[in-house]
């Protein structure tokens, strides 16, 4: 029999050495089974040794919550002859291609390109990437639009920026190969629960990421290790004969009634036409003039609530501290990281975002006339400083008018602030510390609309309670964040489609996800609803 069993623990000094980690975790695992068969009334050493083989590990957490004691706990599967009072084992997988529709959707991409016009896909980020990988590996050929570069001149290009102040608007931080989750700390963690989950990290470890990443509570890549492994994806996109057109904008749909018949794309001033009959938007939360001319073309939006706030950083120690109660933990369990959330007397939240241990803040400005700043980490996180977004709830009502894309103007607002507060500090970003984020005259404070400045003015005592040292005086703020999520919502039905049949929002953008995982599989649904829709209509034509 296979089963589960949870709550298996190790301390510091067993979980400190990855060679004899496992070795530690099965002996773990042995006394608890014998903890679990004597409590089920039998007797002390009446029973000879139990015998546990094929053990995977499911779930690896850190528990911190008896500081400095701290431990790494796992959920784990395993083989055993005995009968033993615990859940069934075995995880549940994904299949690329669900089968019901497999047979029929190859003869739809032996066709694809006569009858079946080849599925287009508007940006390279989680969501498209994903969506092309499953539509590739259906046979159906996707071709993938990319407004920006290649991973490696996408990060040429953004080195740049950060040393000479040099934006491409079509290349930076937002845009490019990767998306914008490829700047960051290339966290995995998401709050969905959902098979193709582990359809996305298994993909990842096959193209170099660490194999970890399939059963730690929050895994990560590194922005270091995503320049290597996106480009690997591509590779494997287009060997199973998809194609990826860097360089290349959507910049008008073609439609007949309802139904899209067609797309046209701009790259390097030439203007090319593609017949499709699918499309999907998965175009990132930054695509501002995509936004547009979706718009304009008569799709239904809405504005959507989102976020505004600052960078906040402190020693990276310092949180080790208060985390584990002993900094030096740090050295087996990692940079300790945090989440934390406040709820004003207004009603407004505030909360930490996309916190990254080991990390550092940086300018990911996609615009001219505009600042936006963000955080990354690389795969070592061994910066000393630990940073995280501190952000505040916008509602729609706080927007300019009523306008679908009201919420964009006011993100220009405040980014037209910080750039214009840190044209005189170093790399362009506004920075100050708590200690003086309390004068109106403070930089920081200036880029914010009141009710974010003073819902964090509220907040950050609260926060300092929760987390020892968070609202210490040094602490470092830097401005603006607003790129949390997306301001807008494409609308979709239940088939992901909007009113204009073959046009599927997806993806962080559209306003359907928030993070590389969410919109990664996204996109893969996204992706299996245009297989069922050429399966189908193939088996039609068979009959």
């Amino acid at each position: 029999m296979r089963y589960r069993i949870s709550e298996v623990r190790i301390g510091a000094k067993q979980y400190a050495d990855p060679d004899l980690r496992m070795n530690h975790i099965e002996k773990a695992l042995r006394r608890k089974l014998r903890r679990l068969r004597s409590g089920s009334g039998r007797g002390k050493g009446a029973e000879p040794e139990i015998s546990v083989s094929n053990i995977e590990i499911i779930r690896e957490s850190i528990d911190a919550r008896k500081k400095p004691d701290v431990k790494a706990v796992y959920t784990l599967d395993f083989d055993c002859p005995h009968k033993l009072p615990l859940p069934e084992g075995g995880r549940q997988e994904y299949e690329s291609l669900p089968a019901v529709f497999a047979g029929a959707a190859q003869g739809a991409g032996a066709a694809a390109g006569a009858e079946f016009p080849r599925p287009v896909i508007a940006g390279f980020g989680p969501c498209g990437i994903f969506a092309a990988l499953i539509l590739a590996e259906a046979g159906l050929r996707p071709i993938v639009l990319e407004r920006g570069k290649r991973a490696e001149e996408r990060l040429r290009d953004v080195q740049r920026f950060w040393e000479q102040g040099i934006l491409d608007p079509e290349s930076n931080v937002q845009f490019g190969e990767g998306g914008a989750g490829t700047f960051s700390d290339g966290k995995l963690t998401t709050g969905i629960r959902d098979v193709r989950i582990r359809k996305v990290l298994q993909v990842f470890t096959e193209a170099g990421a660490d194999p970890a990443i399939l059963y730690q509570q929050r895994p990560h890549i590194g922005t270091d290790q995503l320049h290597r492994i996106i480009p690997a994806i591509r590779r494997r996109i287009e060997q199973a004969g998809g194609e990826i057109r860097f360089g290349t904008k959507l910049a008008e749909l073609e439609l007949a009634g309802a139904a899209l018949t067609g797309v046209q794309t701009v790259c390097g001033g030439r203007t090319e036409r593609i017949a499709a009959r699918h499309l999907i938007l998965a175009i990132g939360h930054s695509a501002r003039d995509t936004f547009r001319m979706l718009q304009e073309t008569g799709l239904d939006m809405q504005p959507k609530p989102f976020s505004i706030g600052v960078r906040i950083e402190h020693p990276q120690e310092r949180i080790d501290a208060a985390q584990y109660g002993d900094p030096a933990l740090a050295e087996v369990f990692g940079p300790a990281s945090y989440k934390l959330h406040y709820r004003c007397e207004n009603g407004r939240g505030v909360y930490t975002f996309c916190m990254c241990p080991g990390g550092r803040v940086i300018n990911a400005s996609s615009e001219e006339g505009g600042t936006v700043t963000n955080g990354m980490s690389e795969s070592r996180r061994d910066s000393g400083t630990a940073n995280s977004g501190l952000l505040v709830d916008v509602r729609t009502s706080d927007f300019p008018g009523e306008d679908p894309l009201a919420g964009v103007e006011f993100q220009r607002r405040y980014e037209a602030l910080a750039r214009e507060m840190g044209k005189d500090q170093d790399g362009g970003l506004p920075r100050t510390v708590y200690g003086r984020f309390g004068q109106e005259s403070d930089p920081v404070r200036r880029c914010l609309p009141a009710f974010a400045a003073e819902a964090i003015a509220e907040a950050m005592p609260h926060l300092g309670r929760m987390l020892r040292g968070f609202d210490d005086a040094d602490t470092v703020m830097t401005a603006v964040e607003t790129r949390s999520s997306s301001p807008v919502r494409i609308l979709r039905g239940d088939d992901m489609q909007t009113k204009i049949r073959g046009i599927m929002p997806a993806g962080e953008g559209p306003g359907y996800a928030g993070g590389i995982m969410s919109a990664a599989v996204d996109g893969i649904r996204a992706a299996e609803q245009i297989i069922r829709e050429y399966a189908e209509e193939n088996t039609d034509k068979k009959e």
